[in-house]
């Protein structure tokens, strides 16, 4: 009888001993793999507690065959980038054009984590100066706008270090807008959905938009009663064009953010 209970305390010391290396060996321990890869896998339990094969690559999440201790072994690792870089300068002097900025994958994505974010933004732009830095002249067209974005990248000071002058803000209600400024897709011409007929729009003029010694920017109508129709165009499509009545100047914009823009 003590024989027989010997032997069976030492099968049960068997049987742990191996359960435990079982449990040592299976699952993703030191198995995380990328992408789908079917030779990235082991005989254990699997998410759905079915005993079998089971993966510990990226893929299984999606199929749903992952080992038990996936989440645990291969955390996912959200992608991480840096900040943006100060935009660039416009892509052509004197006329309206395009800038962009960029930013770098700092930490790739794994596991399933979150996939990385565009890397790069572009918007609407007019510099004043040609390459040479002289300046390029009055023109007499229409009023060239972008997004309030792109007013965050001008410079608040001069050279010298010296504030500029923080400019003023025309409020308009827009009279007409062609049909192009609503079925743009390109990312940096989404702003030009909300021109819609009828609303409000707050319109900033500040440096470098300003015209010289004039404290005002071309096209905001200082120089016209509420009654003239004046014209503007949106900076990074030119069929996106239309027409405004100035209702009045103030020094801080009231519209919400998508009704308001900046002079370029």
């Amino acid at each position: 009888m003590m024989g027989s209970s010997v032997a069976l305390a030492c099968w049960l010391l068997v049987v742990s001993a191996l359960g435990e290396i079982h449990l040592v060996m299976g699952g993703c321990l030191g198995k995380c793999c990328r992408g789908r890869d079917l030779s990235c896998s082991t005989t254990d339990w699997r998410m759905d507690r079915v005993y079998g094969t089971c993966y510990c690559d990226e893929g299984c999440v999606r199929t749903k065959d992952c080992c038990f201790d996936y989440f645990t072994e291969c955390p996912a690792q959200d992608c991480a980038v840096s900040d943006w870089s100060f935009w660039s300068g416009c892509a052509k002097p004197c006329q309206p054009s395009v800038r962009a900025r960029v930013r770098h994958v700092e930490q790739q994505a794994g596991n399933s984590g979150e996939p990385c974010p565009g890397l790069q933004q572009r918007a609407g732009c007019r510099e004043y100066r040609d390459h040479q830095g002289s300046h390029c002249g009055l023109n007499s067209g229409p009023a060239f706008i972008t997004s309030m974005e792109f007013g965050k990248g001008r410079p608040k000071y001069d050279s010298y270090g010296n504030p500029l002058d923080s400019g003023f803000c025309v409020e308009f209600t827009l009279e007409s807008r062609t049909p192009h400024c609503t079925v743009e897709s390109r990312p940096h011409t989404h702003w030009m959905r909300y021109i819609t007929e009828g609303f409000k729009v707050c319109v900033a003029c500040e440096p470098p938009a300003m015209r010289n010694n004039s404290g005002s920017c071309q096209g905001d109508g200082q120089e016209s009663d509420k009654e003239a129709v004046l014209h503007w165009q949106a900076v990074g499509n030119p069929r996106c064009s239309g027409t405004w009545k100035k209702i009045q100047r103030t020094q801080q914009c009231t519209c919400p953010p998508q009704h308001s823009f900046v002079f370029i």
